[in-house]
């Protein structure tokens, strides 16, 4: 055995061991990260965006009303009752969303819904009739 066949020889040996070693802490690594939770959707009736570009998020159902917010394509957000307002590529649905304090307007033509959604004439006259009679409309008993 010459001097020179020995050390490369270790080299060898070592890169093997490296290579080895990576493969099996990056396949221990990789097996022992956690699958990524969907995030938990928002309760019925709510609606998903269904434009690549996004949807603009209104202050009144029309489009010449002032743009309030914005949310991405795929974005699921509550909704508490619709209106027929302005015409939307042929789709006169606009639905207002549930959870803020202020009124936010969605046009339905870029949204699926999930779930019944009633309009909002039965649904606020019934909040109006409740308020009158000094209940909250979402009070239990």
């Amino acid at each position: 055995m010459s001097l020179r066949t020995v050390p490369a020889r270790r080299g060898l040996r070592r890169t093997a061991g490296a290579v080895a070693g990576a493969l099996s802490l990056g396949g221990a690594l990789f097996a022992a990260a956690p699958a990524q939770a969907l995030p938990a959707q928002p309760a019925l009736p709510y609606g998903t965006v269904v434009s690549p570009a996004g949807l603009n998020v209104r202050q009144f159902p029309s489009t010449d009303s002032s743009v309030v917010g914005f949310l991405a394509n795929h974005a699921q957000v509550g909704l508490t009752c619709k209106v027929r307002a302005q015409d939307i590529d042929g789709n006169t649905i606009w639905y207002l969303m549930r959870g803020t304090s202020h009124e936010r307007w969605l046009s339905a033509r870029y949204v699926a819904n999930t779930g019944t959604v009633p309009f909002c004439n039965t649904v606020l006259s019934a909040a109006a009739s409740l308020a009158t009679q000094g209940q909250h409309p979402h009070a239990k008993g």
